[in-house]
């Protein structure tokens, strides 16, 4: 089929976290896929157009990677000129505007569009009251009222790759059986599919349903506030009343508060039978309904669908089968699986085993489909050698677990002690405990960790973070701000700088959340689980906005600001450094020696002078057009003493590192969990102040390597060959490596931890 696919959360962020992975299955089921969403998110506009406003598109190149935190892609004005590149049109308008442009001027060069599908929206849609107003529900049905076929689907809330996979399977299953049977007497004009994501999703029954018919509260979506600015409040008397009168309006503010709440006792109230009842049970509900809003499921209701069976082909038989046919399959060495997903760094690391290992030593497999990887079924002896570098929801753990001497993998299981903030202050805590002289407490500040739901329970959530609470209470006092304490807050799971702010009173972070809260008005379902499993956070790429609200990102660090910070002229531009880690087994660390130089986009500025110019402040490259020599340089090269202060700085770095890590592993072994047989690369930065101190900011997993430029590509494929060198051949005792000689001091180890696990 030639599928178009839109929604109403717009491309890939954090609150449109689906989209990508769906259409990756859609793909590798063999379907054309076209992709057509607006620019930002459009939830809650129903079918809604924008008459009278000239719409224009932008041209979306996707991330490499489908899950995490750094699945954002980039934005283009115009399209490709070779037309080689993976495009989606993003229209700066409605769901239904992008179903009219999707499918009547865009895409005829694929063929004829076969089917609409809308979704997968994040949050569900069951019941009459998200129905009406959903823009998923929307643009399926602009496409019905075009006579095409169309679906909605909902998912329930996560950010669990694993679920999100099984989630796109298995509605990828249902969508196939719904077209092979799609009425011909014109009784249903679309579907509308609820997924919750929940374990066993793809076993569990699907149902046709009717929509549960329910109704708003009495007390409406809207509470009534106090106008904020002071011209507004003029005028409004003691008692209310407008000019001090007795009778008329009161000027007054509004704030989107819906009753979720009372929607969902409705459910219950409505008993078994409606789509809300099967999704709150844990199954699929399946809706037909006409372009009138009218469902028509009939004597269907809540009987099952049985659709096919499900099989699931072996990943490694399709690896043989994909392979170029130039590729010696019969090679007995290393197995090398190589699909990173990520078009900057895939290339390096081929580069990286072919320049390392003798050509005979492995055979390379690099065209392969990641879905479903199971290799147990076809390498299953003992003395297949399999290397897997590969995004880390496609690793084979359960195939590296029963292979452990033969099977080597490109990450850990769990590293959420390291890669989530909130985490990482938690293993400073532990580690400091025990260790009071850590080198840790003089190179990592002390995060206060809490979790904001809406901004109305900020104080609340604050009661336990001591420090905190006192030092706001202090600045209060203090009317110069340059003598205040400044903090920095961080969104605990967020990356590309986004949802960074910088405070020093209560009042000043009230504001933050309340902003963000007016920013974004909730997403058509309220409960959520943010906490992945597994796949955890990976560093993210550019794109994007700033859409951080506390109902979805609740998780949050507040750290002591770093100032002054060390500020090089000329130009007085704030930078932080980039280490490239390498740990192997349980447990070696390794620091890459060829460090970087991230530089700010704007000069740097106190915080109490522009506490909103991020740009002064924060040195991410992705809020920069693109990694030039002035944002990225050479660590080695700045205009520093060498002895005296690179090294110096280079030092702090390897202590630092190594210290945290085994930190991690030691004090918080649920949630660092080494293996034997698994190597990961992590991405240190670090803060070096005035004094020449370096301050451990964050960990990420999966780095960001594209942000090294074109010009340092070098440094990445230095790395990389140290890696082969260090990780994967001693592990297969691969003989005859080779490489330059000048290369073998670059990977520094700066800690051996033994772990006991062999």
């Amino acid at each position: 089929m030639h599928i178009l696919v839109t929604n109403d959360d717009g491309p890939p962020s954090y609150h449109s976290p689906y989209i990508h992975t769906f259409v990756r299955h859609l793909e590798r089921a063999g379907h054309t896929v076209s992709v057509c969403v607006p620019d930002t998110q459009r939830s809650w506009i129903g079918k809604a157009h924008m008459i009278g406003q000239t719409l224009k598109p932008v041209y979306y190149r996707p991330s490499a990677n489908s899950h995490g935190d750094d699945i954002e892609g980039t934005t283009h004005a115009r399209p490709s000129p070779s037309g080689d590149a993976e495009e989606w049109v993003l229209i700066d308008g409605t769901p239904a505007s992008c179903v009219q442009i999707g499918t009547n001027h865009f895409f005829q060069h694929k063929g004829p569009i076969d089917l609409v599908v809308s979704g997968p929206n994040y949050g569900r849609n069951s019941t009459a009251i998200f129905a009406l107003s959903s823009g998923t529900l929307g643009a399926a049905l602009e496409a019905a009222a075009c006579k095409d076929k169309a679906i909605a689907l909902s998912f329930s809330q996560t950010h669990d790759a694993k679920l999100i996979d099984a989630a796109c399977r298995h509605s990828l299953r249902i969508i196939e059986y719904l077209y092979k049977n799609w009425p011909t007497d014109g009784s249903a004009d679309l579907y509308t599919i609820n997924v919750p994501l929940v374990e066993n999703i793809e076993t569990n029954p699907v149902v046709w349903t009717d929509i549960l018919q329910n109704y708003w509260s009495k007390e409406g979506c809207f509470e009534a506030i106090e106008p904020q600015d002071e011209a507004e409040r003029i005028g409004n008397g003691a008692d209310g009343a407008v000019n001090g009168a007795s009778k008329g309006l009161t000027h007054k503010n509004f704030k989107w508060a819906p009753k979720i709440m009372e929607v969902h006792k409705t459910i219950q109230e409505g008993g078994p039978g409606s789509d809300g009842w099967v999704v709150r049970e844990g199954n699929t509900s399946v809706t037909p309904l006409k372009a009138n809003f009218a469902s028509c499921a009939g004597d269907k209701a809540l009987q099952e669908i049985k659709l096919p069976p499900i099989t699931l082909p072996s990943t490694a038989e399709l690896a043989i089968r994909e392979s170029p046919k130039d590729q010696d399959t019969s090679n007995p060495g290393i197995q090398a699986i190589v699909a990173y997903d990520d078009p900057y760094v895939q290339p390096l690391i081929v580069a990286a085993l072919k320049a390392v290992l003798p050509k005979e030593a492995f055979n390379l497999i690099t065209d392969i489909s990641l879905e479903n990887l199971d290799l147990s079924t076809k390498l299953s002896s003992s003395d297949n050698n399999v290397l897997q570098i590969v995004p880390y929801e496609a690793i084979d753990f359960e195939f590296a677990s029963s292979h452990t001497k033969t099977s080597l993998i490109n990450s850990y299981m769990i590293r959420k002690a390291l890669i989530r903030k909130h985490y990482l202050s938690a293993t400073l805590d532990h580690w400091a405990a025990k260790n009071p002289d850590s080198v840790l407490k003089k190179h990592l500040r002390r995060s206060e960790a809490f979790e904001v739901d809406y901004a109305e329970f900020l104080d609340d959530a604050l009661v336990e973070a001591f420090d905190l609470r006192e030092s706001l209470d202090r600045n209060a006092d203090k009317e110069d701000t340059s003598e205040r304490e400044w903090w920095i807050l961080k969104p605990g799971m967020s990356d590309r700088g986004q949802g960074i702010r910088l405070f020093s009173t209560m009042d000043e972070l009230q504001d933050i959340f309340d902003g963000w809260e007016a920013e974004r008005p909730d997403s058509d379902d309220e409960d959520e689980d943010d906490d992945a499993q597994g796949g955890e956070a990976e560093e993210g790429h550019a794109g994007g906005g700033d859409y951080i609200t506390a109902s979805h990102l609740r998780h949050f660090v507040a750290q002591p600001y770093i100032h002054p910070p060390l500020i090089l002229s000329p130009g007085g531009h704030k930078f932080h450094v980039r280490t490239y880690v390498l740990c192997t087994g349980s447990l070696n660390v390794y620091v890459y020696k060829h460090m970087l130089a991230l530089f700010a986009g704007k000069p740097y500025t106190a915080p109490w002078e522009a506490p909103t110019d991020i740009e002064a402040f924060l040195t991410n490259t992705c809020l920069q057009d693109s990694p030039n020599e002035n944002t990225v340089q050479r660590f080695w090269n700045l205009p520093l003493e060498k002895t005296t202060v690179l090294e110096k700085v280079f030092g702090q770095i390897c202590e630092t590192t190594g210290e945290v890590f085994e930190a991690a592993a030691r004090a918080m072994p649920i949630h660092f969990q080494t293996l034997p047989n698994a190597f990961e690369v992590f991405g240190l930065d670090f803060m070096v102040d005035e004094d020449g101190e370096a301050w451990l900011l964050e960990i990420n997993a999966f780095p960001d390597f594209k942000q090294t430029g074109g010009d340092l590509k070098e440094i990445v494929e230095g790395f990389w060959r140290g890696v082969v060198k260090v990780a994967v051949a001693p592990f297969f005792g691969v003989q005859g490596i080779v490489g330059g000689s000048e290369e073998d001091g670059d990977m520094v180890l700066v800690r051996e931890v033994d772990l006991g696990r062999r």
